[in-house]
Order: C-alpha cells, then structure tokens, then sequence
C-alpha cells in the first residue's frame, strides 16, 4: 500500500492533485489529506507517507516551518513542494532543501503528478 500525504489549506488545489494522482496510480494506495501544516506534522510518524505534497504558503505554520520539524521517514520518502509561488528563490531554496525531491508548480499538476508516479 502506497500511502500518500497533502498538506494544502487550498481545497481546490488538493482535490486538484488528488484528481491526477488517483489518475497516475495503478497500485494500492492512500491518500492523506490535511490543511494544517501542524496536524499534518503530529500524524506524519504514524502515517509513514511514501509521497509527500506540501504547500508553502499557510496559515499557522507554513510549509518552510513543517520541513524544518519534519524528519524524513527513511530514504524512500519523497517530499515535493507544490505551490503557488512564482518566485525563483522559493525554487531554489526549496531545490537546495536535503529533504525536498523537487519543487513543483500547482500550474504543472497536470504534467508533473504522472511523471512522478511514472517512475
């Protein structure tokens, strides 16, 4: 069971993702969601994700504030930041990030959701 965690406080966005990745999956799967940063951080352990989607921008913590708490599971946890953001340096300090595979636009879903789940 591949289990899968959102962490987004945009509804459209999440169900968005949710829609590309339930298209891309052809194994067993689970997908959290969670618009909270920090409930999303006090269930992550237990969960165990595989894949991990995380929005920068929240209100209460933000996705910077979770990835500075967050603790990589094990090396086969993939961590991608989707988000809004147009700004180079939330790229760059994203992709300098050790804990963040890749930084994705919420306006390439399309594309990169079934890329990721290609490989």
């Amino acid at each position: 069971m591949v289990d899968i965690v959102l962490v987004d406080d945009d509804k459209v966005s999440t169900y968005v993702t949710e829609k590309f990745i339930r298209k891309s999956l052809n194994v067993p799967y689970r997908i959290h969601t969670f618009n909270c940063a920090t409930e999303a951080l006090n269930k992550i352990q237990e969960i165990r994700p595989r894949y991990l989607f995380l929005d920068l921008f929240m209100p209460q913590m933000s996705g910077w504030d979770f990835l500075d708490k967050f603790n990589p599971l094990g090396e086969d946890s993939e961590v991608y930041i989707l988000s809004g953001s147009l700004d180079k340096k939330d790229q760059e300090k994203a992709n300098s990030n050790d804990k963040v595979k890749k930084f994705l636009s919420k306006l390439s879903v399309r594309e990169s959701i079934p890329e990721i789940f290609r490989n």
